[in-house]
């Protein structure tokens, strides 16, 4: 007997060094809603959060008077069925907790959908246009345009019998040819619209997303103080290729960022059919 208890307690153990040895990895798994790297996505987890933690509240004092109630008057204890008239005071109580609960979460909410579409006094105005499947970025203040599209070695590795392995595919199906670049620590107005069907505009990091419909213009804002990269996708169903629709964000200081678009202008008037014809005459 006593060996018998010396197997299950090793295998106790052992399975809770992997659970600990596992926490790493189900850390990085994140069930929970991203936190993002701008203010309003911020605000938006904390309202999250705020909402999750009264929900588990309400949920412990109604699940344990329910358990309570079923385990202390059960009928093996000789408990007898309760005969009562309503009460004016338990029916105004428990109209009144429920409503100031319901306020308590509508004011931060309420605070939170203000600001998050709250477009005014932009320093840079993005056109989003989607296509079946790719996106077309059109800079209003800086006459630069380009489509962004998968980039060419994850849409190779995603070809039926291409031979490729999808695993040495850096980023794969998650990575673009043309990135969206933003500067940091200005506020971006979004105009969102698509050429054909509905698609949805949409990056984590930033903590919203907007439907792109044909027809309509969404308009939404960010603001990313960090520079980095922060990746997206299109989520709403648009067709047969609508998992191929990645959206790459990449954040760059106002001196990088500056460079980056007298490039891009350089580039279109180079590409351009008045440039073209001038080089053939030379």
């Amino acid at each position: 007997m006593s060996q018998n208890k010396s197997v299950w307690l090793h295998r106790a153990l052992l399975g809770g060094a992997m659970l600990l040895g596992a926490g790493g990895a189900v850390a990085e798994y994140g069930l929970n809603m991203t936190q993002g790297v701008t203010e309003v996505s911020g605000e938006v987890y904390r309202l999250h959060m705020l909402i999750f933690y009264i929900c588990c509240a309400i949920a412990v004092v109604v699940f344990g008077a329910m358990f309570y109630s079923i385990w202390k008057h059960r009928k093996s204890v000789g408990a007898q069925a309760a005969n009562f008239h309503e009460s004016t005071t338990v029916e105004i109580i428990w109209t009144i907790v429920p409503f100031a609960i319901l306020i308590s979460m509508a004011i931060p909410a309420t605070k939170a959908l203000i600001n998050l579409e709250d477009t005014s006094d932009p320093d840079m105005t993005i056109k989003v246009t989607g296509y079946q499947w790719m996106w077309h970025y059109d800079y209003a203040d800086e006459g630069v345009s380009f489509f962004s599209r998968l980039d060419e070695k994850s849409n190779a590795a995603r070809q039926m019998n291409s031979g490729i392995d999808p695993a040495s595919v850096e980023d794969y199906l998650l990575n673009v040819d043309n990135r969206l670049v933003l500067p940091a620590g200005k506020k971006v107005r979004f105009l969102i619209t698509a050429n054909d069907v509905i698609h949805s505009w949409w990056v984590p990091s930033l903590g919203w997303k907007k439907d792109a419909i044909p027809g309509y213009i969404n308009e939404a804002w960010t603001k990313v103080e960090q520079p980095g990269v922060y990746r997206g996708q299109c989520a709403e169903l648009c067709g047969k290729d609508h998992g191929f629709m990645p959206i790459v964000v990449e954040v760059m200081e106002q001196g990088a960022y500056d460079a980056w678009v007298a490039a891009q202008k350089a580039t279109a008037q180079n590409d351009s059919p008045v440039a073209t014809v001038v080089a053939a005459a030379n």
